[in-house]
């Protein structure tokens, strides 16, 4: 999935625009605003990108590379090594980030920033990862090769089974007790499952929600936030699966973000928009800003210490010649145009 563009949804906007406020909540809710565009260029592609919690650290995966930026943009490392890293999670309490890559997730050392184990997953091609810290397991989503999840030990590698998920998993989230939730984006469903035992605990539709993506989470409130692809973004009540609000949109949905300072949640879009909705209460939801990013920035990343929003786009060209391999290819990234944008309140 790394850069994973849908060109229907593509548009470029220039601005950033404030819905009209209304109410208290929408009155009271903090502007974002663009503080700084950072052209990094370097090679590979992108997709989910993370925070670190400790450092503030934000670390993007390339492909064959681990970008590593500060709050303000600035370069201060870059990890070679790296085996078609697709996306990173971070377990704070072990000092590692988990990566995953092609049939594989590699351990990542966040105080040397070196690679220090790669974990074999024979015939699955890891998209999404989630380390939980109540079991201290680390879980890749396999969208292709297999349509479940894979258990690791986080601890020593060791891979300690999978769990089937009845069609292709997106992104995921742990609510800290030891129960995992994943998008299945082809059946338009959450799955719920036991991190320890790796049994199934819950099937939902989330209707009206349509080809489920990314994924935030409310833990206070018991809250999902699935970012839809017919530019709903659904709030679900993951004590008993109940669809409680939907929230409008843009297109191309690829990353979602809940901040529990600020009562704000996100959805970033391919077509170059950001939707912020505040939380008036846990089922009521006002869109309260419609953040401008660029063309094809439709991943994101949230400091929930300083609130700041990160996402990443490229300048794009004329995609390759089809072929029967690759019928449908993306657009060419022009070269040395892979950029951050940063945005505050």
């Amino acid at each position: 999935m790394l850069f994973r563009v849908r060109l229907a949804s593509l548009f470029a906007l220039t601005s950033i625009v404030a819905l009209i406020p209304f109410g208290t909540a929408a009155s009271a809710a903090p502007v974002y605003h663009l503080v700084q565009k950072v052209v990094l260029g370097g090679a590979g592609g992108w997709d989910y990108f993370a925070v670190d919690p400790d450092t503030g650290h934000v670390f993007i995966p390339r492909g064959s590379h681990i970008m590593v930026l500060d709050s303000a943009g600035k370069l201060v490392a870059d990890v070679p090594n790296a085996h078609d890293v697709h996306a990173i999670a971070f377990a704070p309490d072990l000092k590692q980030a988990f990566l995953s890559g092609e049939h594989d997730a590699e351990i990542l050392d966040t105080t040397t920033l070196k690679i220090v184990r790669d974990v074999q997953i024979p015939g699955r091609d890891p998209d999404a990862i989630l380390y939980d810290a109540a079991s201290k397991r680390v879980f890749t989503f396999n969208g292709r090769g297999g349509n479940d999840a894979t258990a690791i030990d986080a601890q020593t590698g060791k891979l300690l089974g999978s769990v089937p998920l009845g069609g292709k998993p997106e992104f995921a989230r742990g609510d800290g007790s030891g129960n995992i939730y994943v998008n299945v984006e082809d059946k338009n469903q959450i799955v719920g499952f036991d991190a320890k035992t790796l049994k199934i605990l819950n099937t939902w539709s989330i209707a009206p929600c349509e080809e489920p993506s990314g994924m935030a989470i409310d833990m206070v409130h018991k809250r999902l936030f699935a970012g839809c692809h017919n530019q709903l973004m659904a709030v679900v009540d993951y004590t008993n699966g109940k669809v409680v609000a939907t929230i409008p949109i843009g297109k191309g949905v690829d990353a979602n973000r809940f901040d529990p300072g600020t009562g704000l949640a996100f959805a970033s879009c391919g077509d170059g928009t950001i939707t912020v909705a505040h939380q008036d209460s846990p089922d009521k939801y006002t869109v309260v800003q419609t953040i401008a990013t660029e063309r094809g920035a439709r991943t994101m990343a949230l400091d929930t210490k300083n609130h700041n929003i990160y996402t990443v786009t490229a300048e794009f060209g004329p995609p390759p010649p089809a072929t029967k391999k690759n019928p449908h290819p993306y657009p060419s990234v022009i070269s040395k145009t892979f950029t951050l944008l940063i945005f505050g309140q």
